[in-house]
């Protein structure tokens, strides 16, 4: 099979996208039939393709016009030979328009159309799930949510189109449930809930077709999210100069570890080395120097009992990277305490961003790097609040703290005051739930500061490359992937012209 192209970079709120597909119809002349007709034959010409196997399919639909190009499918494949099923879920009688027409043209080759009771027929090779489109705005309840459920029960693959049913367009949060399709075939513009929140979870690979919409569609739309990944951010590093030194590169200054965490802090500041930081100094606790110089001596390490023993470290400090194994018993808020208000830029991870949220302030010149509930903590709400709207979250860190939000998660979303739209990016995996990596990002993100980036284009830089390199690690497999098993990738991926 051929590689698939590059998804599209600009993302839309499902009112776009219902927005650029009434213009395609009302402006442009372009027939929703037909735009219906591409969106069938697409997905159709997908599944020959991916699954060429496939000779017996189950097509569930709604009432919607999501329920149209399911009916389309499935004439074409019964008029290619296949056995086709068709279960529906809702009233048919309130199928109209042209999802009505496309149901009766199925109808009329004697197609089987089943209303859908309480089970699906499991001789199948391949599920299409058309029941609900991107308007969905309710819970998924009752026979609805049934027929969800037992479609993800299946052991044939799915195959949903232009989003998976129960998945919220515009959050990527579930609606009660979902299905879990293993490819989604989308149309017209993609939909930014799908790659957040639970967005990659229930899309699986993501296909996208633009149904030959006119490009002056596009234009009318602004943006409400850029996807970012680590192909096209790659091309923001340029080999280096033959006559550069490390003076040009900055220098970090890691602040952590305490009694028991030093080996966050360790990886924060190896990370920021690998990035390609000139320097980087480690102030931590005195019980560490011996096990950091032993293990990497090119990190310079300082024992450090109070904030005044900071003082000459700032002075010659780019940039601060702040919290990896902080704490928050006494040592550790003295030193956030000392380093609140600093004018150098400040990347703040994990226990840095617990004592912000105990005393609130905004500050133009750092990064903010929550996990989801380092993000509850600063907003003052819960983890369940952050994840139905992960879009809203970050928007509201960025305000109230200033800078750059970083929230970290599948989809990690960034967040600056510029008229840019939001960042979200596709790199990562699952293998990232274990701890550390977020002290890796936060040296990555302050190595690139060092290098000249600004907090911005250094926050997505990062974000993407810490992603990209946990892709490579992960070949060897999810489970039991470590941070420190990103180093070699950081530093192959920060060389692109050597990949």
């Amino acid at each position: 099979m051929p590689s698939k192209p590059t998804l599209p970079a600009a993302l839309y709120t499902a009112a776009q996208v219902r927005e650029m597909d009434r213009l395609s119809i009302e402006r442009y002349g372009i027939p929703g039939d037909a735009l219906m007709q591409r969106a069938g034959q697409a997905a159709f010409n997908l599944i020959r393709s991916r699954w060429p196997e496939a000779r017996k399919i189950l097509v569930l639909t709604g009432t919607g016009n999501n329920g149209g190009d399911g009916f389309v499918v499935a004439r074409l494949a019964l008029q290619a030979g296949w056995r086709v099923t068709v279960m529906q879920l809702g009233d048919r009688e309130r199928i109209a328009g042209d999802a009505q027409t496309n149901a009766l043209r199925y109808a009329a080759l004697a197609g089987d159309w089943q209303t859908y009771t309480d089970e699906l027929p499991r001789d199948v090779d391949l599920i299409v799930d058309a029941v609900f489109g991107t308007g969905l705005e309710r819970e998924v309840t009752g026979r609805w949510a049934q027929a969800l459920k037992a479609m993800n029960r299946l052991p044939a693959p799915v195959l949903a189109l232009d989003i998976p049913s129960g998945l919220h367009s515009d959050t990527g949060r579930i609606l009660g449930a979902a299905v879990r399709a293993d490819t989604t075939i989308t149309y017209i513009g993609l939909k930014r809930g799908m790659f957040t929140a639970d967005g990659p979870a229930c899309c699986g690979e993501i296909v996208f077709e633009a149904l030959e919409v006119p490009a002056q569609v596009y234009a009318s739309q602004i943006l409400s999210a850029r996807r970012l990944d680590w192909q096209r951010q790659k091309q923001l590093l340029q080999p280096r100069s033959r006559t550069d030194h490390k003076g040009k590169f900055g220098h970090v200054l890691v602040i952590g570890g305490d009694l028991g965490y030093g080996g966050a802090a360790r990886l924060c500041a190896e990370s920021a080395l690998r990035t390609g930081a000139g320097l980087v100094s480690l102030a931590t606790r005195a019980e560490h120097v011996g096990a950091v110089l032993s293990a990497r001596p090119e990190i310079m390490i300082h024992a450090v009992a109070e904030p005044d023993d900071l003082l000459q470290l700032l002075e010659r400090a780019t940039v601060v990277a702040l919290g990896p194994g902080l704490g928050c018993a006494d040592w550790g808020r003295s030193l956030w305490q000392a380093l609140i208000d600093t004018e150098l830029p400040l990347v703040a991870d994990a226990d840095a961003l617990n004592l912000l949220a105990e005393s609130p302030r905004s500050h133009d010149n750092r990064v903010l790097t929550p996990h989801p509930g380092e993000a509850a903590r600063l907003l003052g709400c819960t983890t369940e609040a952050i994840h139905a709207d992960r879009f809203e979250a970050v928007e509201k860190l960025q305000q109230r703290y200033g800078g750059v939000a970083v929230l970290k998660g599948a989809g990690t979303l960034i967040c600056d005051a510029s008229n840019r739209p939001m960042a979200v990016c596709t790199d990562g995996n699952p293998g990232m739930a274990s701890g550390g990596m977020g002290d890796v990002l936060t040296g990555v993100i302050a190595g690139f500061v060092a290098q000249g980036h600004d907090l911005s284009h250094a926050a997505e830089l990062a974000v993407c490359l810490h992603g990209a390199a946990a892709d490579k690690a992960a070949r060897a497999g999810e489970r039991g992937l470590l941070a420190s098993d990103l180093m070699s990738h950081i530093r192959r991926l920060a060389n692109p012209q050597n990949e």
